[in-house]
């Protein structure tokens, strides 16, 4: 596992994805906590919902030495949303497998952000973790990001799904996509 001590900062193109600072965390909820952006993530988020996110987030880097990262845009340095890796801890999940996620604010949506930013992510977790396998998670309704993953060169994993009524509690069904480390690879050669 990489020292969870030295600071992460990976650059894009566009975008810069890093660890979190104490100052992030205000304009973060102040951009990604509304109805449109959390609509499939539970709904907005109280204080103590912000708190645990928090904690979780910090937790992940702590001890796996990945986490969501802050999506920075390079052009102005505004903060996009999250973007990155951790380890599945879903109920009723695929525990333990490595997870592919992000959060954009609603007007950094169809820009590429966040592919650019998955793209990274992904890159880090075959290049520098021990895996052979990172996997998504969405709800039916949020075509937009399981269309993402389908664009990332991801394929359903239905034996994977879970149920889970936290996101969409008409459709408490979570669904599963993968990206195995050899699709990674041809995909990098094609």
């Amino acid at each position: 596992m990489p020292d969870s001590a030295a600071e992460f900062r990976v650059e894009t193109e566009r975008l810069v994805l890093r660890d979190w600072r104490a100052e992030d965390w205000a304009a973060f909820w102040q951009h990604t906590n509304t109805q449109a952006v959390m609509r499939w993530l539970g709904g907005v988020a109280d204080d103590s919902m912000r708190a645990q996110v928090q904690a979780r987030l910090e937790g992940y880097q702590r001890d796996h030495g990945h986490t969501f990262w802050v999506v920075e845009r390079k052009a102005d340095g505004e903060l996009l949303g999250f973007c990155g890796l951790k380890r599945s801890n879903q109920a009723g999940g695929p525990q333990g497998m490595m997870e592919v996620g992000w959060r954009l604010r609603e007007d950094a949506w169809g820009h590429g952000y966040a592919k650019e930013a998955a793209v990274a992510s992904l890159s880090v977790a075959f290049d520098r973790f021990p895996v052979d396998e990172v996997i998504a998670l969405t709800v039916p309704r949020n075509v937009a990001s399981w269309g993402l993953m389908l664009r990332l060169g991801m394929q359903r994993r239905e034996d994977l799904d879970f149920s889970c009524p936290d996101f969409d509690p008409e459709d408490p069904t979570i669904i599963v996509y993968s990206l195995s480390r050899a699709q990674w690879q041809q995909q990098a050669l094609g």
